[in-house]
């Protein structure tokens, strides 16, 4: 499934800018992580944060947290841009439809959310959500550890003023 959406993804489509809107999400991924480990430190339950520092474990809880979060809301995003992608695939009515009627044609991507939801319901835009998130969110987990890594062999503090 990899190499079909890389060779989608290469392939010649209509600018749909969607790039703005992944990095909107991933900045509010980034303040879900950032405030949750702003409040275990400050409400300390069950004892998570000690002197002000939390564990490699919780901070890997707060990222897949975070991840799960970002996942969430960025997924059906995905989902249309993959299948905006497909329109131009010559076989892919059957994937794209799941039932082998001809493809729908999209005009962009509020339209694609449209026909979408409405041909197929809202749970369409979140097809393939959990298998998506085994193989994401614990990255997005390890990536925020990494960060706090980094940050602290730099010896760079950065807090959300609250």
């Amino acid at each position: 499934m990899d190499l079909v959406r890389g060779r989608l993804t290469v392939q010649s489509v209509t600018n749909y800018n969607c790039f703005n809107v992944y990095r909107l999400i991933s900045s509010h991924c980034f303040a879900v992580y950032e405030s949750l480990k702003d409040w275990l430190v400050k409400s300390r339950p069950f004892g998570l944060a000690e002197d002000a520092e939390l564990s490699v474990t919780t901070k890997l809880a707060c990222g897949a947290a975070a991840g799960t979060v970002g996942q969430t809301v960025a997924y059906p995003l995905d989902v249309i841009r993959r299948r905006m992608q497909m329109v131009g695939w010559k076989h892919a009515a059957s994937v794209v439809t799941a039932d082998g009627k001809s493809a729908l044609e999209y005009t962009g991507m509020v339209d694609a959310f449209r026909k979408t939801v409405r041909y197929e319901g809202f749970g369409a835009l979140y097809k393939g959500l959990v298998p998506n998130s085994v193989k994401v969110v614990p990255s997005i987990a390890l990536a925020f550890v990494s960060y706090e890594v980094v940050k602290d062999l730099l010896g760079v503090e950065m807090r959300i003023s609250g």
